[in-house]
């Protein structure tokens, strides 16, 4: 059985109106995972929360490092933590 986890991460820069939000949920859903994605009132920073195979988090935070083609990441912060199994799908939050 794969191992499962969750990770909560601060994406800081240029990621608020870029579709952002877009893109990680995108990615997000390509990689079977749950949680949601929504922007953060500093309007530099946006937050996720995910979880599943821990493998497949890993791809998504590699994709958050690099963002859509009009981001810019300056700044990523990720907190590992265990599957809680909370979330049924992964959303946009305003």
């Amino acid at each position: 059985m794969k191992q499962r986890a969750s990770i909560h991460a601060i994406i800081h820069g240029h990621v608020q109106g870029v579709f952002f939000r877009a893109f990680v949920s995108e990615k997000a859903a390509e990689l079977g995972l749950n949680g949601y994605v929504r922007n953060l009132p500093s309007l530099q920073d946006v937050e996720v929360v995910a979880e599943g195979e821990k493998e497949n988090l890993d791809r998504l935070v590699d994709h958050l490092r690099t963002g859509p083609p009009a981001a810019r990441v300056e700044d990523i912060r990720v907190t590992w933590s265990d599957y809680s199994g909370q979330y049924s799908n992964f959303e946009i939050r305003a």
